[in-house]
């Protein structure tokens, strides 16, 4: 991606004065004319292409708009739900047909699986600790490269260039494993799931995990209303399968037990519900997630929102 940036002085000078685009050209052209004089022309032709590759850099593979879009990547994974997926292998993830593979699960050992279900789990949380430290890696790298060609020192230029290409290559290194590890992988069974050895139809089964986009609630059409509240909520990606979710609720700061009952958990099968029966002007918390199903096998994150029902209308003389 290349990034185009007018009126910004890459070195560093800052713009505070209605000349500021002139002062920072006059700078540059003094800059430019004093390191002429002190280093020999072909030393300066050097430093100067290695200033603009080290730039390029910057503004392609590490630039702020990129580390920026990692960042909200990481922090939607965090929220995602995942899932095993058991494959034929000659089918790709995403084309198994929903019709066949339930057959697969009565053969398949339920000791077994849940072993590899704990083993998604482990991969599941490596994985995304990886990805962070690796964010962190680049934003860290991003920040010594800018202090690097801000500073008018040309010697991380010329003779301490080897460094500064290293330190590139590993950056760049960093790079591409943090885009691998973005893509969820396959799990690797040291033994067969499936126990019946007679069992000779099934397909040869490869595990991999699968990711679900997390349930979000809706904080612009979830309204509350005096002893009720309407709540709707979203997947960023729609599944092409209805999905079966779970609403819990409760009274925050009940005062007597009567109000501790004042909690529920409501299965719905659509994107929207009512929850009625509620206190006048209190607040309530909610939890949205899908039903857990038999292959998941990392949750980390579940919406919540609290939301503070009306109080009742004051009670005024009776009309004559």
């Amino acid at each position: 991606m290349n990034l185009q940036v007018t009126g910004l002085d890459p070195d560093g000078m800052k713009l505070d004065g209605p000349q500021c685009f002139l002062d920072q050209e006059e700078a540059e052209e003094a800059e430019e004319a004093e390191g002429r004089q002190l280093l020999e022309p072909e030393t300066w032709r050097a430093y100067a292409e290695r200033r603009n590759a080290l730039r390029k850099f910057l503004t392609s593979a590490l630039s702020p708009q990129l580390l920026k879009r990692h960042h909200a990547h990481v922090e939607l994974l965090k929220k995602c739900s995942y899932h095993l997926e058991l494959l034929p292998k000659h089918l790709a993830l995403g084309d198994q047909n929903p019709r066949v593979l339930p057959t697969t699960f009565q053969f398949i050992d339920p000791q077994k699986f849940q072993r590899m279900k704990k083993v998604g789990a482990a991969q599941t949380k490596i994985q995304l600790q990886l990805l962070g430290e690796l964010l962190q890696q680049l934003d860290h790298g991003r920040s010594e490269l800018d202090a690097l060609l801000e500073s008018p020192d040309p010697q991380p230029f010329l003779a301490g260039w080897r460094l500064v290409e290293q330190r590139l290559a590993d950056l760049a290194a960093a790079t591409d494993s943090f885009l691998a590890a973005m893509v969820p992988g396959r799990l690797h069974a040291k033994h067969r799931l499936v126990s019946d050895v007679n069992a000779t139809k099934i397909p040869h089964i490869q595990l991999t995990l699968s990711t679900k986009m997390p349930v979000t609630f809706d904080r612009k059409e979830s309204v509350a209303h005096q002893d009720w509240v309407s709540l709707r909520w979203f997947v960023t990606l729609q599944p092409a399968v209805p999905e079966q979710f779970e609403l819990c609720y409760e009274l925050l700061n009940p005062q007597t037990q009567q109000e501790c009952l004042q909690c529920g958990i409501f299965p719905v099968a659509a994107c929207t519900f009512d929850v009625r029966n509620l206190l006048p002007n209190r607040s309530y918390k909610f939890t949205i997630k899908r039903v857990e199903g038999y292959t998941l096998v990392y949750e980390p994150w579940l919406d919540s929102l609290t939301l503070q029902t009306r109080p009742r209308p004051p009670e005024g003389p009776a009309p004559p």
